[in-house]
């Protein structure tokens, strides 16, 4: 599964931070400018994730388990960015927008992608193919309550264009 996210980080030019544990770290505008188009960029990747991963069985010889789900997390904000270490230096990210994505993804929903209210206004700017689901308010954990969106796919006419 996990080459399955990298090679989609490729297709949408996502600069992979890290995996840890079971979850993949993707951020965009960060290493090159994607001003114009990085909600864009995130989004589709994120959609690509949730079709790899119903695409992937749990156990390659019993199908009977299904396949896998994930859930992911979508925010757009400021961070700070590091190599940290010496011994074993890792490029790291630190900041409010990056313990948000965490909160969307972990406050989200199997197979779903929740965005909070800041990716969904960039999504619709930069994406306005993308069909975003008003999820309600919710009470984020450390954030308190937030509006948050499910990001749900592409109308198939104009993301042809």
């Amino acid at each position: 599964l996990y080459l399955k996210f990298d090679a989609l980080s490729v297709k949408h030019d996502v600069f992979k931070i890290e995996t840890i544990g079971d979850a993949f770290v993707g951020v965009t505008n960060l290493v090159k400018n994607q001003e114009d188009d990085h909600a864009k960029r995130i989004a589709n990747f994120a959609l690509g994730t949730l079709k790899a991963a119903a695409e992937t069985p749990i156990l390659a010889d019993d199908p009977s388990m299904g396949t896998v789900q994930i859930r992911v997390g979508i925010h757009s904000g400021p961070l700070v960015a590091r190599v940290v270490g010496s011994r074993n230096p890792r490029y790291c990210v630190f900041g409010d927008s990056v313990n948000t994505t965490s909160r969307m993804e972990s406050h989200s929903k199997p197979n779903k992608i929740q965005c909070s209210d800041r990716a969904a206004s960039m999504i619709r700017i930069q994406a306005p193919e993308m069909r975003l689901k008003a999820r309600g308010v919710i009470h984020i954990k450390g954030k308190g309550d937030m509006s948050t969106y499910f990001l749900e796919g592409a109308d198939l006419a104009e993301s042809a264009q």
